[in-house]
């Protein structure tokens, strides 16, 4: 066990650093050895799932390969571990920090020790010198670490160092919202004295759930850094929505002194403010009152004698735009995955395995909620050897739990107290779903993203807006595409149900035009049964009523699950023509062993786009009322677009399906977006687990693996990047999927290049298509002895199967012919024997032998006409029959062997060959 040890009060550097070097030594734990800082405290609570924590209490000390010390050196800074660290014969051990070294001889085996202004700016430089990209969870964490030790960069020990790590982390994504509610800067002792007194006189009052604040404090004068109040005031009161005002004297301009009036309006920078800047806008309040600024944060001074009044007015616009907030409902996951008492420890841990779960709710036979057993529970269990214990041992039964309508201030607020990472939803009595830390954090991400964006369409502060998306599918989907959608989504939305666009069309709607080479041929859409239960035949009931509306649309239903497609191919007239649609209820799935079959089970939207390949690929569109419009990006896919980077959503996805490979760099090449660092490994570390070459050895692939794999190399084969393509596939190694020994040789491209070539010289594409050929020119790549199998396997076609299993023979049949200088006719017969396909294949595996006379076949003789035909043999008197195509291929291979030039000389070979003295009957025609 490879571990990192944070030193005792834990600060935001100790813990950034600690999350970055878990990036840099994949499969190690951060143990949190003593206690967190307040604030670190609260952060901990509400993201623990996003880092790779582990008790202290949870680990054998015998197990420990290694250890890195993060912002500290000595070994009482690390409280009870540092027994780990002064033990007799210590594991290797590592630091990273920023204080000098301290005098005396201290373990140490490696690190960096470098005077900057934070421990987390060193991990910072490793993960850009590594190419390695943080997650946006990461990203924040970090940059807290750097704010915190740095003062915000103006601590005196800052440099220029830690400014250009926290740069490159905000281009990561780093989450400012986060970072502006945890980061706490300084005050001078005069304004900490008006905030003292703010604090005091705070009114509060409660708004459709959110918690508002205000007050207005007289002063002497103006002080600079007022606004600095509002800033600690809104988090030291933990309001939602602050308006803060100082009244003091303005210049004398008449006979009355007149008064300035400073307001600043701020919204709380956590998960609510996602919700207040759908309703409050500060910016749009203060405007008109000579102020501005941002919808979260804005300020105007202006002069009035009666300030009062002023705010009265500023606060009715206020609340009268606070939105209804979030509920329990709207966050939570359904249906809730439950165990009963008495399963085992073990069985516990492959349920969460299987759905990714960090927790889960045990029930008992009559489905009553009795206890919720946790990953934590489940790791201490684990490891002290209880796994056929039952759960009921271990579960905790204090259980706090929520109504379908708590409000999710309330949710976050009973997370954080008392360091709950699930609380259940009951509805009278009864299990109805779940809402995790993931779901709050979802929702906390879902449009923060935005900020930075340099390559949609859309202005950035606009992404996530539902009008501007409106118009944007309005601009971009045909009149009539759009009609059958909303009649989709009225028929959804009244059977209580919610319809989502999803999948590649909303990746493609979030590009700038132009940058998806071809229309769209199907659309994707999920149904989702808003925390009922879920109906297996919701797709098809969407489905009929529509071709109930649309009389020429046709339905194909498909699967276990009854994805339903709806389809006007039949309609060639038809503007929808050439598109289908399919509809499918939200579920999950889960890969039983590698390169399986997934087993697919019903469940809500969040876990069916947590099933997809990559995150780009995992946003959805709300077409049902209410937040009609509205994007889900749970996963940072808004983020990867505009850092253009592909990144897969699970460490093991390549292993469940190595077609995701083949994904992965088709849309890598297709959109010139590049792998994500951490995904490249994924990839690599997929392919050296030796999972495809076992599989190959054992035949295990199955029959749907084989087809999807089919289907991408078919993608990628028969686009124009193909070469920029099978370039970066070859770099990852990833053609060993098809055999292990394969890769791209010069000699493969000379072959593949070749091929286009000729193909460009060819209108064959009916007869064999690039994509085909250039699948057997890899093919034939392999060893003879597999290429049937490696062939069949991908399913080509019987043709293409037998021609790679012979090609050999062939080869070396021809070879030897050619060895004894047959004459031009020959060739001829001997090339004519065999398909267009055989002799493309052929041609290009062997350019300097079998290629000339295979290219002069295809040019010269193929279509060569003879110099007399049917009617001049009649005219002549020959009697039609079978004896007439004999005498013209004799006429062909004269003219191709250059033993004839003209019809003059075609006449006199005929008139010498074939004299009409004899009889005409095909027994007495030499053959030439």
């Amino acid at each position: 066990m490879d571990l990192i040890l944070c030193h005792t009060t834990a600060d935001f550097d100790t813990l950034g650093a600690a999350v970055g070097l878990a990036r840099l030594q994949p499969g190690s734990r951060i143990v949190l050895t003593g206690g967190c800082h307040p604030t670190v405290q609260r952060f901990v609570a509400l993201h623990r799932d996003e880092y790779p924590l582990i008790e202290r209490r949870a680990v054998d000390p015998g197990q420990i390969r290694s250890l890195t010390l993060v912002d500290a050196q000595q070994p009482d800074r690390f409280g009870p571990a540092a027994q780990w660290i002064t033990q007799a014969e210590p594991p290797p051990i590592q630091v990273y920090d920023h204080h000098p070294r301290p005098l005396g001889d201290q373990p140490v085996t490696a690190g960096v020790i470098e005077p900057v202004g934070a421990a987390t700016t060193l991990v910072v430089e490793a993960m850009q010198q590594q190419g390695i990209q943080p997650t946006i969870a990461e990203a924040t964490v970090m940059a807290l670490g750097i704010h915190v030790d740095t003062g915000s960069l103006i601590f005196e020990q800052t440099t220029v160092r830690d400014a250009r790590a926290l740069t490159w982390l905000m281009e990561q994504g780093a989450n400012l919202q986060v970072i502006a509610e945890f980061v706490e800067p300084g005050l001078s002792p005069l304004l900490q004295d008006l905030l003292t007194n703010a604090m005091a006189r705070l009114n509060l009052e409660t708004v459709q759930g959110y918690s508002l604040g205000w007050v207005v404090l007289s002063v002497d004068h103006y002080i600079a850094g007022l606004s600095g109040i509002a800033e600690r005031l809104i988090s030291l009161a933990d309001v939602d929505l602050l308006l803060f005002g100082a009244h003091y004297p303005g210049k004398e301009t008449g006979p009355l002194p007149s008064h300035k009036l400073l307001l600043v309006g701020r919204a709380q920078g956590r998960i609510s403010a996602r919700f207040l800047r759908q309703g409050v806008d500060w910016g749009a309040i203060f405007t008109p009152l000579g102020g501005g600024g941002h919808a979260a944060a804005a300020a105007v001074t202006l002069t009035t004698d009666n300030p009062t009044e002023v705010v009265d007015q500023v606060l009715a616009q206020a609340r009268s735009q606070l939105p209804h907030p979030p509920t329990a409902e709207d966050l939570m996951s359904s249906p809730v995955r439950t165990i009963r008492p008495e399963t085992t420890m073990a069985e516990a841990q492959r349920v969460l395995l299987r759905y990714g779960h960090s927790g889960l709710s045990v029930v008992d036979g009559t489905g009553k909620l009795v206890g919720v057993i946790s990953r934590r529970d489940l790791d201490l269990a684990l490891h002290h050897g209880f796994t056929h214990a039952p759960v009921k041992g271990y579960m905790a039964t204090n259980l706090k739990t929520i109504t379908p309508q708590t409000p999710m201030g309330e949710i976050e607020a009973l997370m954080v107290n008392y360091d709950i990472g699930r609380l259940p939803v009951i509805r009278q009595g009864s299990l109805v779903g779940i809402v995790t830390r993931t779901d709050l954090l979802r929702h906390l991400h879902q449009n923060l993203i935005a900020n930075g964006w340099s390559r949609g369409s859309l202005p950035p502060a606009q992404l996530n807006s539902a009008p501007v998306l409106q118009q944007t599918i309005k601009a971009r989907l045909l009149p009539q595409l759009q009609e059958v959608l909303g009649q989709m989504a009225a028929a959804a939305q009244s059977r209580g149900w919610h319809l989502y666009l999803v999948g590649g069309v909303v990746r493609d709607l979030l590009l700038p035009p132009g940058e998806t080479e071809v229309p769209w041929i199907d659309l994707d859409l999920v149904v989702d049964s808003c925390h009922q239960p879920v109906q297996v035949g919701a797709a098809v009931e969407l489905a009929e009523q529509i071709q109930a509306i649309y009389p020429e649309v046709d339905i194909q239903i498909h699967g276990q699950f009854q994805t339903a497609s709806l389809v006007w191919g039949r309609h060639l007239d038809h503007p929808l023509a050439t598109l289908m649609i399919d509809i499918a209820t939200a579920r999950t799935e889960f890969y039983p062993y590698p390169a399986a079959n997934p087993e697919v089970e019903a469940s809500s939207i969040q876990q069916d786009l947590y099933r997809r390949d990559f995150t780009i690929n995992a946003m959805a569109l709300r077409l049902t009322a209410p937040g009609e419009g509205e994007l889900l990006d749970y996963f940072g896919g808004l983020a990867d677009l505009r850092q253009e980077r592909i990144r897969v959503l699970h460490p093991n996805s390549f292993i469940e399906d190595p077609t995701r490979i083949f994904r992965a760099v088709r849309f890598a090449v297709r959109l010139g977006f590049h792998l994500d660092s951490q995904t490249a490994v994924c990839i690599r570390h997929a392919i050296d687990s030796g999972i495809y070459t076992q599989m190959q050895q054992q035949g295990k692939p199955l029959p749907a693996l084989q087809v999807r794999l089919k289907n991408e190399l078919r993608y990628i084969l028969e686009a124009p990047y193909w070469e920029a393509a099978l370039t970066l596939l070859d770099q990852l190694q990833a053609l060993q999927c098809l055999h292990a020994d394969l890769g791209m040789t010069p000699s493969l491209w000379h072959q593949l290049r070749r091929l286009t070539r000729w193909l460009k010289r060819f209108s064959w594409g009916e007869i064999c298509t690039a994509w085909e050929m250039r699948l057997e020119i890899l093919i034939a790549a392999i060893p003879p002895t597999d290429r049937r199998t490696v062939a069949a396997g991908l399913q080509l076609t019987d043709a293409a199967i037998d021609r790679l299993d012979h090609l050999e023979l062939l080869e070396a049949n021809w070879l030897g012919q050619i060895a004894d200088s047959l004459l031009p006719s020959q060739l001829y017969r001997l090339f004519r024997s065999v398909d267009l396909s055989t002799l493309l294949l052929v041609s290009n595996r062997h350019p300097r032998s079998l290629g000339p006379p295979i290219w002069r076949y295809l040019t010269q003789w193929l279509d060569l006409s003879p110099l007399v035909n049917g009617e001049v043999l009649k005219s002549l008197g020959y009697k039609p029959g079978p004896n007439f195509r004999i005498m013209l291929e004799a006429i062909v291979t004269a003219q191709i062997d250059g033993l004839i030039h003209s019809q003059d000389e075609a006449l006199a070979f005929l008139a010498s060959h074939y004299p009409l003295k004899l009889s005409p009957r095909t027994e007495n025609i030499k053959v030439i």
